[in-house]
């Protein structure tokens, strides 16, 4: 997980620092340091008068510009007269561009990475006809808005859906008096969303605590001398009652198991096309010595030629961006809670898992790339954003900000980032352990 997230973290800062640093050099300006990482340093060189080089703590990186007011608080230049490679002699116009160099990068990184993800995968997803089949399987989150397992969803705020990933699409939540139409037992329903919802689902183990397909299972392995060997449950049977309570996914097989007091109930089986009773009994582990399997899932896929998988790939980069939007101005208006949504190092790293995958750690990295640009648009001083702010209001008043107003104004930015870093550092020890 570490090394992953060390890997798609070094990617993006070196991209974003040497959007700094090229758009620097096209100006005139004198680039001073390039690292990837923060000291103490593990090596560097020098090249036309730029050194490049490499820091021992992995977890983000720089370049120096001189002449410019940064998190450095690199101020000895300030009593001097500007020299003509310095940043600040520049004009406002370039000094902005060069501010936004590294995020447009980022965002160029982002649609990039969506665009190849696309073209190579398409999209695979399970139709909504596949799963009205035998309806979804509700947990507890689904259980607490009203779901219950064998639902139908048949539209979603009243409009049709098509994939499995829009049951769970975060733009859903957004809204206020957001619904499912439901068929339960023949019955057309409507179950709506509660206010604090987003609030609820905004954790990774809310969303894995929602709503699932319902699939069917069989018996994968009886093991030896085991209760389901001695009363000749068999690989291939498919449980699909427990004392007449219908079962269709393994979910529910363990839900009705664990309401029952008595250790001995009947199961019936279907084995090819005859139905069979059996009787079985819970060992003194309460097993009954089966390893179960899902039937598969009938994916759907759609291939996209490179310039459609052009559109649709930067559309999906942006949709992160919208929704990041979104969830900022929930936060911000207090209906979602910072705690459960923000994530650090730990809890990136965590979404990466424990093994490598291809297209999962490309996905990632897109996604953190866009994440990336976003925050750093951000109008914080010491951040892009907040540089970018001071000389657009330069731009338009014609009057640029003192270097001191721009030295403490950084100050209070980085006392601003560090709060928020030590925040989210601390909640994802926290979230471990709760």
């Amino acid at each position: 997980m570490a090394f992953q997230m060390i890997l798609a973290l070094s990617i993006i800062v070196a991209i974003h620092e040497f959007g700094h640093l090229i758009t620097a050099k096209i100006f005139g300006m004198k680039v001073e340091k390039y690292f990837i990482g923060f000291p103490p340093k593990i090596f560097s060189f020098m090249y036309k008068g730029t050194e490049y080089g490499l820091g021992s703590i992995p977890l983000g990186g720089f370049v120096k510009i001189a002449g410019i007011i940064d998190e450095s608080f690199d101020t000895k230049h300030m009593n001097k007269k500007p020299k003509e490679w310095e940043f600040r002699s520049k004009p406002a116009w370039q000094r902005l561009i060069v501010m936004l160099g590294g995020i447009f990068l980022n965002v160029i990184t982002g649609i990039i990475i969506f665009i190849f993800l696309t073209y190579k995968n398409g999209d695979q997803y399970v139709s909504k006809d596949e799963i009205n089949k035998y309806g979804i399987v509700a947990l507890e989150l689904g259980k607490e808005i009203g779901l219950k397992t064998g639902d139908k969803i048949l539209n979603i705020n009243g409009k049709e859906w098509e994939k499995d990933s829009e049951l769970f699409d975060p733009n859903i939540f957004f809204n206020d008096k957001s619904y499912y139409t439901i068929e339960r037992n023949g019955k057309i329903l409507k179950v709506f969303f509660p206010d604090d919802f987003l609030n609820n689902f905004s954790s990774r183990k809310a969303m894995n605590s929602f709503i699932k397909i319902r699939v069917p299972f069989s018996i994968d392995s009886v093991m030896s001398e085991s209760n389901a060997y001695i009363i000749d449950l068999r690989s291939g049977d498919k449980i699909i009652s427990i004392d007449n309570i219908e079962i269709i996914d393994m979910q529910e097989f363990h839900e009705v198991i664990k309401t029952k007091e008595e250790k001995i109930f009947q199961l019936d089986i279907l084995r090819g096309k005859e139905k069979i009773s059996k009787t079985i009994q819970l060992d003194s582990n309460d097993k009954m010595g089966i390893i179960m399997k899902p039937d598969n899932l009938n994916y759907s896929k759609i291939d996209f030629t490179f310039s459609e998988s052009i559109s649709i790939g930067t559309i999906r980069s942006f949709s992160i961006v919208i929704i990041n939007v979104k969830a900022f101005g929930q936060m911000l208006s207090g209906k979602i809670d910072p705690t459960k949504s923000l994530s650090g190092p730990i809890g990136i790293a965590q979404i990466f898992g424990g093994s490598f995958q291809w297209d999962r750690f490309w996905s990632m990295t897109g996604l953190i790339s866009m994440i990336l640009a976003f925050m750093n648009l951000l109008p914080i001083p010491a951040l892009d954003g907040g540089h970018a702010l001071f000389i657009i209001v330069e731009l338009f008043s014609g009057r640029k900000p003192s270097e001191k107003f721009l030295e403490y104004s950084t100050k209070f930015g980085v006392i601003i980032l560090l709060s928020l870093m030590s925040f989210v550092i601390i909640n994802d020890i926290y979230k471990l352990f709760v």
